[in-house]
């Protein structure tokens, strides 16, 4: 594992398992009902994609390989794959849909600029 990789993955487990330490902590002291979809599949779900996906994206660049075609085709899949998640609310009523939401793309979208920051400042180095 590249000296690169390393670092960033030392990094998003800081951000996530802080992110999720604070977001469990919230959930604790106002919600006490059963969510359909787990707090931990959520972060599991996106920290291994924005791995993949910064992972992808340093591999095609030491190969010389467009970015963006490749930035653009995970970031649709990381959606697809988002909308598979959220499958059992979309198909089962929750009582509580709009948390079950909330929970997956407050956490998603902090993600997302996380990767996307990581991303410009590797750029930049490159």
């Amino acid at each position: 594992m590249s000296k690169s990789i390393t670092s960033f993955l030392v990094k998003l487990m800081g951000f996530s398992l802080l992110l999720f330490a604070v977001h469990y902590y919230i959930l604790k002291q106002f919600f006490t009902g059963e969510l359909q979809i787990p707090l931990w599949l959520i972060y599991a779900f996106n920290t291994v994609m924005v791995f993949l996906v910064f992972s992808a994206l340093r591999y095609y660049k030491d190969k010389g390989k467009d970015m963006l075609k490749t930035f653009l085709g995970f970031t649709g899949l990381k959606m697809v794959l988002a909308i598979v998640l959220l499958l059992p609310l979309f198909l089962q009523k929750s009582e509580h849909s709009q948390l079950e939401v909330f929970n997956f793309f407050i956490p998603y979208f902090l993600f997302l600029a996380f990767e996307i920051f990581n991303l410009n400042s590797f750029l930049q180095k490159s």
